[in-house]
């Protein structure tokens, strides 16, 4: 399989944003060469003040319009519905991360059993959608980290990767959020990450590459040390 491999270290990106990286830039390159400018999801003020029903109740509306200008006939029961089931799926589903609200509640546990090596949670599964066309991106995430005391349920470690894949998303930042968040519940810097994925805006549009996808990861702590590093990389590519 032939990869895209995008390895970001936060040093690395702290120097990218010292200067602004888009400029110059038009929009098409920015969307095609998937360029982002912040860690955090770019949000207007005042972003949660509609609640989800009045947000839906809204796209739908611009979603009818905007099928509409293609020519579609809204009159036809196929596609009379799908304004509002467009509108619920975004506010509802597939964007729901973007609201606080939604972020999983996580308790930890003492690590009773004093279990000082790394814990990895492999191959969870990825739906996102890229910033940039609004398009799916679906991969493989892949978590660990060295507890510092504490400990955390392990299906939690799935919601919170499906809480930051649930919103527009660049692989970049979707990889580092997923890490800090971690680092901030489990109380240590030893947390690692890394995201193989497929882009459907490269993969069904643009460039037409099908074969390809994007490798990102970010190392915290003790997994920046080479020997933890590869040991980590070993157990989530080895089978069987």
């Amino acid at each position: 399989m032939k990869r895209n491999e995008t390895l970001y270290d936060t040093q690395q990106m702290d120097k990218i944003q010292e200067v602004n990286p888009l400029e110059g830039f038009t929009m098409d390159e920015i969307g095609d060469a998937h360029l982002f400018t912040s860690f955090d999801t770019p949000m207007r003020e005042g972003a949660f003040d509609l609640d989800d029903e009045t947000k839906i109740e809204l796209i739908e509306k611009k979603f009818a319009e905007i099928m509409n200008v293609l020519g579609l006939d809204l009159n036809d029961d196929s596609l009379k519905g799908t304004p509002h089931r467009v509108a619920k799926m975004y506010v509802t589903e597939i964007f729901k991360g973007l609201n606080p609200a939604n972020a999983p509640k996580v308790a930890l546990f003492e690590n009773k059993y004093q279990y000082d090596q790394m814990l990895i949670e492999r191959d969870i599964t990825l739906y996102s959608n890229c910033e940039h066309h609004f398009v799916p991106i679906v991969g493989k995430a892949h978590v660990g980290y060295i507890s510092n005391g504490k400990v955390i349920g392990l299906s939690k470690i799935n919601r919170i990767v499906e809480f930051f894949s649930k919103r527009p998303q660049v692989q970049e930042r979707l990889t580092v959020q997923i890490a800090n968040y971690l680092k901030e519940v489990l109380s240590t810097e030893d947390v690692a990450v890394v995201i193989d994925a497929r882009h459907l805006c490269v993969s069904s549009r643009g460039v037409e590459d099908t074969s390809s996808s994007t490798l990102t990861a970010t190392y915290f702590g003790k997994f920046k040390e080479i020997s933890t590093r590869e040991e980590f990389l070993r157990h989530i590519y080895q089978k069987g």
